[in-house]
């Protein structure tokens, strides 16, 4: 026999709930967890509870005005998505004035040095090649009198004859390309683009002007070739401009002392020189050009000059662009073990790619020199990200399909190149002007006070509903027990897949959420009363209210929903977190409203003390219900 309207089976709802709670902790103790038992059950925590880093970002302009409003909040939502991809929750994007863009990334130690490059990706022909260190000084003809101390002075041949050793070198330390998929070369993790300085510290032991590394700051005010060529003079800029090949100083001395102003310029004043001057000054050395202000070489149509790793190479202009590609991703490559980023073109990049290819396979009209050739005599294809060649391998057929990026990369730097290639290049170009590392001792603090105020909040809560509705304050505690394990379990588990992270505001949303919860044990007991007071019998009373009170249920929870998922739309940072904290424990909130306190309320109507004044709140409901339905006699006089 079925059960009337309204009635349930309360021990087939307490088992679903008992079964939802199974897989969510069986998630929280093994579904990628690792560790201890007690780190396993860690949620994931915010950048203003275990602390992280913080970095300003400027935007600079040519003429240092500040960047359009449209562009910097395009630059900031490229940054956010460049963020996000990296598996980050919880990171703060905002801007800030009329130029800067902060970023806020819990957890300590996070590398935020590339999140701001422009990442421009160009593929250019390489077209000659060079060694890109401290140029080599003649040495001077050692007279009879410093005959003892001319000795030395074969310790330096070497490096002389290490110079034009550079020209020849990358197409030795270049490893065949292969066609089809894998596209591009992949190089000899000995090549020298797997030893970039990260510094400057090579010349600036040697060259005082190599000290001065940061290009200047918008406010100096923008560099013209103008002024370089009054700063070097005009005999070195006619001797500059003569070259026709890279100065060789032990050839010609006297060239070196002409040359000699310009090992003084700053990586802003090398970046207005033209590609031929970089290339054939020997003092316009790598640590120079890879210090030149981000951006300096984006026009696709020009001739630049770029440096892999120590040598410096003369590039053609851009005939495959960033845009080109239509996707990116951080592979492993089977045959190489090596990490790698494979791209897709677009259909116009494709056909540009190809065509790219074709030139560099065929050396059409011998455009590349001797120096520039692969081990085969092939030309090579510079791939160029900013100001950096990140890859040079050598072309040994034409490539139609898919290619790859091949470097000295690791799964991480694999994919955030990756990211940066997919999401497009910033339409600003900004330099780091400020970076730290935020305790987490106040955020520490931010926690336990946040727990605080949980718990006190619960306890009010609770004492409020044991005080007004004794037996049935019970439920209410037991529902919010539930709940928060609820909460809790799905906070370690979004942790882990989805990357949540729960912040001060977040416990503030939980907080909020126990209001919410609140009332919907008022608007259910109310209205069993109500029923009791109208004569209905404590099982049936219990039916009738539920399905009265129900409706009323859903919508204020929906509302407090609806209004969740609004502010989590168009809010951002930590709002975002308040906003989906608030979310999820509402959803949570009516899982428990329906699969625990009804059932229970069902299965306690069955007792005596369910109506007992003593017990709960409902006997004395019960009793006026008796007064008012009893009919009042009213005695009769009797007649004399």
């Amino acid at each position: 026999m079925a059960p009337p309207q309204g009635q349930m089976r309360p021990g087939r709802q307490l088992a679903v709930l008992g079964l939802i709670f199974a897989v969510l902790y069986l998630m929280v103790f093994f579904a990628g967890a690792s560790g201890s038992w007690q780190e396993r059950l860690e949620p994931k925590l915010g950048l203003d509870l275990i602390g992280g880093t913080r970095v300003t970002l400027e935007a600079t302009t040519e003429d240092g005005s500040p960047p359009p409003a449209a562009s910097l909040e395009r630059a900031r939502g490229i940054i956010e998505n460049r963020v996000n991809s990296l598996g980050v929750s919880e990171a703060e994007v905002v801007t800030e004035g009329d130029r800067n863009i902060v970023v806020s990334l819990p957890g300590q130690n996070r590398d935020l040095n590339e999140i701001g490059n422009a990442a421009e990706l160009r593929f250019r022909k390489v077209l000659k090649a060079t060694d890109g260190g401290e140029p080599v000084q003649p040495q001077p003809t050692p007279t009879p009198s410093e005959g003892a101390d001319a000795s030395p002075s074969p310790g330096t041949s070497p490096e002389a004859e290490a110079s034009p050793g550079a020209d020849a070198s990358p197409g030795a330390e270049e490893s065949p390309a292969t066609g089809g998929e894998g596209g591009m070369a992949q190089p000899d993790p000995s090549e020298p683009a797997a030893e970039p300085s990260p510094d400057p510290s090579p010349s600036a032991e040697a060259s005082p002007a190599a000290t001065a590394t940061p290009a200047p700051a918008p406010a100096d005010g923008p560099v013209d070739l103008a002024a370089v060529q009054a700063t070097v003079g005009e005999q070195a800029w006619a001797a500059a401009t003569a070259l026709q090949a890279p100065a060789d100083f032990s050839a010609d001395p006297a060239l070196a002392d002409t040359l000699r102003p310009f090992g003084e310029l700053t990586p802003a004043q090398v970046r207005v020189l033209p590609p031929q001057v970089q290339y054939n000054v020997p003092y316009v050395t790598c640590d120079k050009l890879l210090l030149r202000q981000p951006g300096s070489i984006r026009d696709a149509s020009q001739q630049v000059v770029a440096c892999e790793g120590l040598i410096k190479y003369l590039l053609d202009e851009a005939k495959v662009v960033g845009t080109d590609v239509s996707d990116a991703s951080g592979v492993l490559d089977q045959t190489t073990s090596q990490w790698v980023v494979s791209l897709s073109f677009t259909g116009s990049g494709q056909r540009a790619w190809t065509e790219l290819t074709r030139e560099a396979f065929n050396n059409t009209d011998q455009e590349c020199d001797a120096s520039a050739l692969g081990q085969d005599g092939k030309c090579r294809v510079a791939v160029v990200l900013d100001n950096e060649v990140i890859s040079s391998p050598e072309i040994q057929g034409v490539l139609t399909g898919d290619s790859q990026i091949t470097g000295d990369f690791t799964n991480e730097t694999a994919n955030e190149l990756a990211s940066n290639l997919r999401y497009g290049a910033l339409p600003l170009t900004f330099e780091q002007q400020e970076a730290q590392s935020i305790s987490a001792t106040l955020g520490v603090e931010q926690l336990r006070a946040g727990l605080l105020a949980a718990g006190i909040g619960m306890l009010l809560v609770a004492i409020y509903a044991f005080f007004y509705y004794r037996l049935l304050g019970t439920v209410i505690f037991f529902s919010l027990i539930l709940s928060g394990l609820l909460v809790f379990g799905a906070l370690v588990v979004l942790g882990r897949q989805i990357g949540f992270t729960l912040t001060l505001a977040g416990i503030a949303g939980f907080i909020v959420s126990l209001g919410v919860a609140a009332d919907s044990f008022v608007i259910y007991f109310e209205r069993l009363k109500d029923e009791i007071r109208e004569g209905r019998s404590p099982r049936s009373a219990v039916s009738r209210a539920w399905i009265r009170a129900r409706r009323t249920i859903i919508s204020a929870n929906a509302i407090t929903l609806m209004a969740a998922v609004v502010l989590y739309i168009v809010s951002v940072g930590t709002v975002k977190g308040f906003a989906f904290a608030l979310g999820l424990a509402t959803v949570l909130d009516l899982v428990v409203v329906f699969l625990f306190r009804h059932p229970i309320m069902s299965m306690l109507a069955r007792t005596r003390a369910f109506l007992s004044p003593r017990v709960s709140g409902l006997g004395r409901a019960a009793r006026s219900a008796d007064e008012e339905s009893t009919p009042v006699r009213t005695p009769r006089v009797k007649e004399a």
